[in-house]
């Protein structure tokens, strides 16, 4: 509980440039732009792609032109049986060469242009993921981790689906109308192509408007799926806490009403559907009427032929299928679009800790001093959290900082890691201000045994190695002997192959702390933070892991922050913190001897511990 003042206030709100506030939604031609640059990086393949697209056009809009010579030829005289054998043939074989044509061009598009589709996919998500860990630690502690993946999910996704559905349907469909009007307008008169006109706008202008009233049902959908998803992982992420408060059924009554909210904004969906679908039919219907009767109207007059109505009937036929999906298609790709623009929303989330432009590395060097000098720092200007904090851990000495909950203690390390900058004063290793070096180096050359270990879901051997990775099994079991968690691992059936489960919980929380001893100890740098680093461990393996800590200190630049003063009597130089001041400082001898605040906490401990041990013995 010692950290409750310092989580709290890092959780709150920021009024800096962090980009906390809500995004405002972008056009979608703006989101098309965005995504441009990741597909112009396979342009021969965008172009190879569109070649064969027109290609299954063209042969598909031939197919009803052949069907016209086909049913035309068949108006034979009788006794013609060289016509009967060879013209149906020849038509016939030429009508099945375009039908295979189209389908061979549609295959051959989508295989070229598969690997620009997840291409991009592919970059998309890692940039997302890589930015998503460039954030600050702001950001992570006001996330919702469920709500968050499934937008990288659905966005993902949505760029899969949005070529699929332009490229692969209504570009082509585009490309086929203009085709069938030019043809329709040219072979036979204007009215035609009118009444194709008038029947597409219809069609399109009923289909959009009703798509985009629908809309806001589909996006009151998605938000309650996230809403769903975040409270469901939630919970079972917490599943301890769940247990401890017999609180299964709270939660299952909240991810009901999650479900049911999402369940009612699906239904109204599927009638506004419904009701799409109905109006699309009957202006295709009619559409199809006034052509066909016209067709009708020249074949009985002589001007066209059965073939022509045949024909006519077949372009219809074929403009008609692919627009029956047009309000589907239409809807996907919008939403494709405000899910791609959910995560490009996600990329472009400011950076409250950034490297300079040109900030080197903090190189390898023999001066690794630590300095504050009259650090000012708040999570939030209203409350201060830190206040003209100056001290100094000379290299290869141990400074320690003790004080009550909320004293500032464990902000001083999320400075030095650079989780957040200072608002005023500058931190210094090696007399270099941090802020003037990559945030890369200098997290490289700390290492820390933090109170809370939060494990990975994998092996032993992994979260250990996870200090240095690519270190051999034999340094990852030297590290786990010296923090004496050797013995534990050697007993368990799978060894170092065991799995500790969602964030370590298989794993007792001393044994995760010794994890975490383990794996910094393997990565081995020249400064080192240890944040109650065995405030889970028993008596006996407290004293023999601080042995091994204080040997692992030995020649390095160390700051330990203490709960238990015990662990501290060896620095070479005791912070006393209070409310965000250092108030007092000196070995331990001198701030016993100065009878101050730290005499007091010594005092207390002392008789808590001595009041333990006689109740120990009374029993």
């Amino acid at each position: 509980m010692r950290r409750g003042g310092e989580l709290s206030s890092s959780s709150l709100p920021v009024s800096t440039t962090a980009g906390a506030g809500k995004a405002q939604p972008r056009s979608d031609w703006t989101t098309l732009k965005r995504l441009a640059p990741y597909l112009l990086q396979y342009k021969w393949r965008v172009i190879a792609a569109l070649v064969f697209m027109i290609g299954a056009k063209l042969a598909n809009v031939g197919v009803p032109m052949l069907l016209k010579e086909l049913v035309d030829a068949m108006d034979l005289k009788p006794g013609d049986a060289k016509a009967v054998l060879v013209v149906p043939f020849g038509l016939l074989l030429a009508y099945g060469l375009l039908r295979l044509s189209t389908s061979l061009f549609t295959e051959l598009r989508e295989l070229v242009f598969s690997k620009a589709t997840q291409g991009a996919a592919r970059s998309i998500a890692l940039e997302t993921f890589q930015h998503l860990h460039s954030l600050s630690l702001r950001f992570h502690l006001e996330r919702q981790t469920g709500g968050m993946t499934r937008d990288i999910e659905r966005g993902v996704r949505g760029i899969e689906s949005l070529i699929s559905y332009s490229l692969y349907s209504i570009v082509p469909t585009l490309i086929e109308v203009a085709m069938v009007l030019t043809i329709l307008a040219v072979k036979f008169d204007v009215w035609f192509a009118w009444i194709t006109i008038a029947a597409l706008v219809v069609y399109i202008a009923f289909t959009v408007s009703v798509t985009e009233w629908r809309t806001q049902f589909r996006r009151e959908a998605n938000e309650f799926d996230s809403a769903a998803h975040t409270k469901a992982v939630d919970s079972l992420l917490n599943y301890e806490t769940v247990k401890y408060f017999n609180n299964e059924g709270f939660e299952a009554n909240r991810y009901d009403q999650s479900l049911e909210r999402l369940r009612r904004a699906r239904l109204k969906a599927q009638t506004t559907l419904s009701l799409l679908n109905t109006g699309q039919q009957m202006i295709i219907a009619v559409g199809l009427v006034a052509m066909l009767y016209r067709a009708t109207l020249g074949v009985v007059d002589g001007r066209m032929t059965l073939g022509d109505l045949v024909m006519v009937n077949a372009y219809m036929i074929q403009l008609y299928i692919p627009l029956n999906f047009l309000g589907v298609l239409y809807r996907e790709i919008k939403q494709s679009l405000t899910d791609l623009d959910k995560m490009f929303t996600l990329m472009e989330r400011e950076r409250e800790v950034e490297d300079k432009p040109g900030a080197t590395a903090l190189q390898e060097q023999a001066d690794w001093t630590v300095r504050f000098d009259h650090v000012n720092f708040a999570y939030e200007p209203a409350r201060p959290i830190l206040h003209d904090v100056s001290f100094e851990i000379p290299a290869g000495k141990t400074v320690a900082v003790v004080g009550p909950s909320g004293s500032g203690k464990s902000t001083l390390a999320r400075l030095l890691y650079r989780f957040y900058d200072v608002q005023q004063g500058r931190i210094s290793i090696g007399g270099r201000d941090i802020r003037d070096v990559t945030q890369g180096s200098v997290r490289k050359s700390i290492g820390i045994v933090p109170q809370d270990t939060v494990l990975f879901n994998d092996t032993v051997e992994y979260n250990i190695a996870y200090g240095r990775p690519g270190a051999s099994r034999a340094e990852v079991e030297e590290a786990a002997r010296a923090a004496r968690i050797h013995g534990f691992i050697a007993s368990t059936p799978k060894g170092y192959e065991t799995m500790v489960g969602e964030r370590g919980l298989k794993l007792s929380g001393g044994e995760k702390q010794r994890v975490a001893i383990a794996r910094t100890l393997l990565k081995d740098p020249p400064i080192l933070i240890f944040d109650e680093a065995t405030s889970a461990l028993d008596s006996a393996n407290e004293r023999a892991i601080q042995a091994e800590l204080k040997s692992a200190a030995q020649n390095k630049t160390a700051l330990v922050i203490a709960h238990r003063l015990s662990t501290v009597v060896d620095a070479h130089q005791i912070l006393v913190m209070d409310a965000g001041r250092i108030i007092e400082r000196g070995t331990h001898q001198e701030l016993l001897a100065r009878g101050g605040r730290y005499a007091d906490m010594w005092a207390l401990q002392q008789s808590a511990e001595s009041e333990k041990f006689a109740d120990v013995i009374g029993m």
